[in-house]
């Protein structure tokens, strides 16, 4: 099997304050291992997302990157993005596909079979298992082995997106278990050591 080389799942810092971030977000989307891009501000009023989310959106589009917006379908409509992302608490599938159609609807599965198997039936384009890792993006309430990507990879052929602390240390042993993406905020915005760029790089 060849290795997905575009295997980043890059999702946005917190806050978007200025141009730096959009700078950013081009050279490492130059890097061209950034298949989708998740963005996730759960503390700006929609308008905000809506100005940013637009903004970032061309830059996707010029990159072949997929936009992914957090939480909220109708939010991600407006935004012509490519997709929307769900976590367990937000809204159903279902409501998710009346709204965009036959774009990308990606599930938070956690740490559970039963909650992949829901999801497979719900006809999603991807799940999310995790957290792998410990991480500072959230609080974990969730922690998954990585045998779970072995066994949903034998009850369904859908993507598999892990989550949760991945970093220079780790990120190998996820992808040599067959995750398809690798979903990664702080490594990249927030590394104490690694411009975002640099940090991109270094993930081979």
């Amino acid at each position: 099997m060849k290795k997905n080389k575009k295997f980043i799942y890059l999702i946005s810092p917190k806050k978007i304050k200025n141009n730096i971030f959009y700078n950013d977000l081009v050279s490492v989307f130059k890097s061209k291992k950034v298949s989708f891009f998740q963005l996730r501000l759960k503390k700006e009023r929609s308008k905000k997302i809506i100005n940013i989310g637009k903004k970032i959106n061309k830059i996707c589009k010029r990159f072949n990157v997929k936009l992914i917006i957090n939480d909220n379908p109708l939010l991600a409509k407006k935004i012509d993005a490519d997709g929307c992302h769900l976590g367990q608490s937000d809204s159903k599938v279902f409501e998710a596909r009346k709204i965009l159609k036959n774009k990308i609807i990606g599930v938070t599965c956690h740490n559970s079979k039963k909650l992949i198997k829901k999801a497979i039936y719900d006809k999603v384009d991807y799940v999310a298992l995790g957290a792998f890792y410990p991480t500072k993006t959230k609080k974990v309430k969730f922690r998954a082995k990585i045998k779970l990507i072995k066994e949903a990879k034998k009850i369904t052929k859908i993507p598999i997106v892990a989550i949760g602390g991945i970093n220079l240390r780790n990120y190998k042993k996820l992808l040599l278990n067959k995750a398809n993406f690798l979903a990664i905020s702080s490594y990249i915005w927030n590394n104490k050591k690694y411009k975002p760029l640099t940090a991109t790089l270094k993930l081979k």
